[in-house]
C-alpha cells in the first residue's frame, strides 16, 4: 500500500484501506522514531473487527458458522472500479487491481450492497420459494 502525504499535516493519520465487506481499516501516520528522535518513520495500523455469528454464506442464514477468517492485504486493497485515462489522445477505462474478476469474501454485510434469500414460503397448501432482502436499506430506493 502506497500513499502520499502534504506536508503541512503529518501529525494527521490517513486512512489508507476501510474494506466494510471483511471489517477491516488500515492507517498510517508518521511518528517520532524511536532510535532517533529527530527522524520520523511511518506507522501502520491494522485494525480488524471479527463479526460474531458470522455466517459461511452470509445471504444464508442456515449456513454453518464461520470459523477461519482469512485476510490478504491485496485483496483488501484492491480498487476495481474503473477510471479513465489518457492514451495518445484517446480516453481507456482502466482497473486498478488485476483480481477483479474474483468475488469478493465478505465476513458481514456491506451496508452499500443489496443481499437476499430464499425460503420456502407454504401458502394455501403450496410451497414457493420467495425472496428475501437481508439489507433492506441498500436494496429499496428512498
Amino acid at each position: 500500500v502506497l500513499a502520499g502525504y502534504p506536508w503541512e499535516s503529518q501529525d494527521k493519520e490517513y486512512v489508507l484501506v476501510n474494506n466494510k465487506c471483511q471489517c477491516v481499516t488500515v492507517t498510517s501516520k508518521f511518528v517520532p522514531s524511536k532510535e532517533n528522535p529527530d527522524e520520523e518513520i511511518l506507522e501502520r495500523n491494522i485494525r480488524i473487527l471479527v463479526p460474531l455469528k458470522a455466517r459461511e454464506n452470509i445471504s444464508d442464514p442456515m449456513s454453518p458458522l464461520r470459523t477461519t477468517f482469512v485476510y490478504r492485504m491485496t485483496e483488501l486493497c484492491r480498487k476495481c472500479d474503473p477510471v479513465e485515462i489518457e492514451l495518445g489522445g484517446e480516453i481507456y477505462q482502466a482497473q486498478q487491481s488485476t483480481s477483479c474478476n474474483e468475488p469478493e469474501t465478505c465476513y458481514t454485510y456491506n451496508r452499500d450492497k443489496c443481499y437476499t434469500t430464499t425460503f420456502p414460503f407454504l401458502h394455501h397448501g403450496e410451497v414457493k420459494d420467495v425472496k428475501a432482502v437481508l439489507t433492506p436499506a441498500s436494496c429499496y430506493a428512498e
